[in-house]
């Protein structure tokens, strides 16, 4: 009887310890994404020193001591916050303390749209700039660095929303061009078009309807603007371009990837424009 019961109780502190052990492997805090930080110093150190922060989380009703100062940080900096349920952002952290606080940061520091102008005319170059209208996917945004570094452009504007950030995918698809190509988040696109007009901008956007593109003018300062996959430009960033351009297609399908599309259009820009300065260099092919 003694030893039936010992073979009895045997089972029920294998399970005692395998709860236990449950217990304690759900206490481990996980490994966070490359690009998300968490807790207040952290994020607030990020803000302070520039960093690119593309989205900032905080708990809702966490508005007592250093998260005043966050916020305060956040808004002269035209971060984008969101208050969340405490929930998220732990599911989010992984165990790892976070104070209510959590943001997405970028891989590099966002530029400003002036810093690419400058950088044009440092080259003695006209300036031009690729805006990017809703793209979604951080591949294509990857892609279209790739080649925005091969054909010597100044910079990249990105909305603040509806629109893919700066991320570790991005960074990984860029193949290094994020360490090279400016990126600049901008607020409403329609009125950063109108203002970049007035400082002499002609602004072409990619679409069926336009012109073939090695008909139309695409030299002088210029904004190409390339629309997100599937829903091109929005509306009214149409209308406020001076002018639409396509690319000419034989084929059966009717439409090219978005990072394919505007990395030949890129091209035709440095085609008319002479190419690049540094003519001794190819294209090499390399895979992703």
């Amino acid at each position: 009887m003694k030893e039936k019961k010992r073979n009895e109780g045997e089972p029920r502190k294998s399970r005692r310890r395998e709860e236990r052990q449950e217990g304690n492997r759900a206490e481990i805090p996980q490994e966070l994404p490359e690009d998300v930080l968490v807790g207040r110093n952290a994020v607030l150190e990020a803000l302070r020193s520039g960093r690119g922060i593309n989205k900032l989380l905080v708990a809702d009703g966490d508005r007592e001591g250093s998260v005043v100062e966050i916020l305060a940080m956040a808004k002269e900096r035209g971060v984008v916050v969101q208050a969340v349920e405490r929930a998220r952002i732990e599911a989010v952290a992984g165990g790892m303390r976070h104070q209510g606080v959590l943001a997405y940061v970028a891989p590099v520091a966002y530029a400003e749209v002036e810093d690419m102008l400058k950088r044009a005319e440092e080259r003695g170059e006209e300036p031009f700039l690729l805006l990017l209208d809703e793209l979604e996917d951080p591949h294509n945004l990857g892609a279209l660095m790739r080649t925005a570094d091969a054909m010597g452009i100044h910079g990249i504007l990105v909305p603040k929303r509806r629109s893919v950030p700066l991320n570790a995918t991005v960074a990984k698809t860029s193949a290094g061009a994020v360490e090279y190509v400016p990126v600049a988040r901008i607020g409403n696109v329609v009125q950063t078009l109108k203002s970049l007009k007035e400082k002499g901008f002609w602004v072409a956007g990619a679409d069926m309807e336009g012109k073939v593109c090695y008909e139309a003018d695409l030299t002088g300062p210029l904004v190409l603007v390339v629309g997100s996959e599937g829903k091109g430009m929005a509306r009214l960033t149409k209308e406020t371009c001076d002018f639409l351009v396509q690319i000419p297609m034989s084929g059966r399908i009717n439409s090219l990837n978005a990072s394919v599309a505007g990395s030949i259009l890129m091209y035709e820009v440095m085609r008319q424009r002479g190419g690049s300065k540094d003519q001794g260099r190819g294209v090499a092919l390399a895979s992703c």
